[in-house]
């Protein structure tokens, strides 16, 4: 069943007499495959946009390629650098800016502008019993009661169907470098990293790429990203070749589609942990680790596994991170082994009793995307 607006959407879920499976563009099919009717959302366009004042409201199932397009008429963009699955993932969709909410599946420049979660200034949602919820607007303000923008990002559907999203925007900057050097241990990369985020030159990314060499970003005017090129290059960075234009935009492409892993039949997990810990996490996995990346200055594993089970994959990776207080998804696996293993990192019980409140006051008959999230 594909909806087209927001009547349809209510009408559909208010009327549903069982589970309900929701897809937007189909490119993030993670967690627990769920069993019910399949509810395609297709509400597309664009409702409301500022460039003046860097605001944006668009339908949840509108392409994000369609939003960026818009967004670069007026010399702007998505702050957060959405991630895009549809490579790893092997779809034929398209990501829509609804998923990228709902999985809050933030970029790169993270780790200097913010999440998905930050820049999304308000939602409108269906809920499980088909009510019309709204929160927030066109100004960041906080609000009383329910934080729903923060708990729609990342609810992977689980708790309302988007269907409007308000969000923050930025203008391109003017030039961007990348700075790349070879590595010999992911902890001379952490190093490295850790050095360049740590310094008052405004890193706008810190990752590895697929030849394990450091890339370091600068973005700004042309005079501010030279002039802070030269100052990291002539100290905790010595050694590192500038890397600019097509060249430097191709790295980042690579980091958000996640290249090395499109076209290979490795599972592929989603780590997240401190960066100081990401050299001993490696370390504790190394006999089953295929291809890696590490974003966000090593905070972020993109983990590829071979040799073994799912279910032995994810015994290792989580009793690995059990003393460091990490947390690890499931991305990618086969549809058996995805219905067997918890794909999402299971909760300590308090928070799992919240999480379990929180769905029952959302979603009381439980049939939006039920056990997707399961542990």
């Amino acid at each position: 069943m594909r909806v087209s607006s927001e009547s349809e959407l209510v009408e559909a879920i208010a009327g549903a007499t069982g589970p309900l499976r929701i897809v937007g563009g189909g490119t993030r099919d993670v967690g627990r495959p769920v069993v019910g009717e399949v509810l395609e959302v297709g509400l597309s366009g664009v409702e409301l946009y500022e460039p003046g004042s860097l605001t944006l409201i668009v339908k949840a199932g509108t392409p994000v390629a369609e939003v960026s397009a818009l967004l670069a008429g007026e010399q702007q963009r998505l702050a957060f650098e959405p991630m895009d699955y549809s490579g790893v993932m092997r779809s034929t969709g398209a990501s829509t800016i609804g998923g990228v909410v709902a999985a809050n599946a933030s970029g790169p420049r993270r780790i200097q502008a913010g999440a998905v979660r930050d820049f999304t200034l308000g939602t409108r949602f269906v809920d499980g019993a088909g009510r019309v919820v709204k929160n927030g607007g066109r100004v960041m303000k906080n609000v009383t009661g329910y934080d729903l923008v923060k708990l729609m990002a990342g609810s992977w559907g689980t708790l309302g169907v988007l269907s409007e999203v308000s969000l923050k925007v930025q203008p391109i900057p003017e030039a961007q470098v990348t700075l790349v050097r070879p590595v010999e241990s992911l902890a001379e990369a952490v190093g490295f990293m850790s050095a360049a985020l740590g310094s008052p030159f405004d890193v706008t990314g810190a990752a590895t790429t697929e030849a394990f060499e450091v890339a370091i970003r600068l973005e700004g005017s042309a005079f501010s990203v030279d002039y802070r090129a030269k100052e990291l290059l002539g100290g905790v960075l010595a050694g590192f070749e500038r890397v600019e234009g097509a060249g430097s935009a191709a790295i980042w492409d690579n980091i958000t589609r996640l290249a090395p892993f499109v076209g290979n039949a490795q599972d592929l997990w989603r780590v997240s942990l401190k960066p100081g810990d990401a050299p001993s996490f490696h370390e504790a996995v190394r006999g089953i680790a295929g291809d890696c990346l590490f974003d966000w200055g090593g905070g972020l594993i993109w983990l590829g596994v071979n040799g073994v089970t799912t279910a032995e994959a994810a015994q290792t990776i989580r009793a690995a991170l059990a003393p460091l207080g990490g947390h690890a998804t499931l991305i990618r696996a086969s549809t058996a082994d995805r219905q067997a293993v918890p794909g999402f990192q299971p909760q300590a019980p308090r928070v799992a009793a919240l999480s379990r409140a929180i769905k029952q006051k959302f979603d009381p008959r439980g049939i939006l995307n039920p056990g997707l999230m399961d542990h």
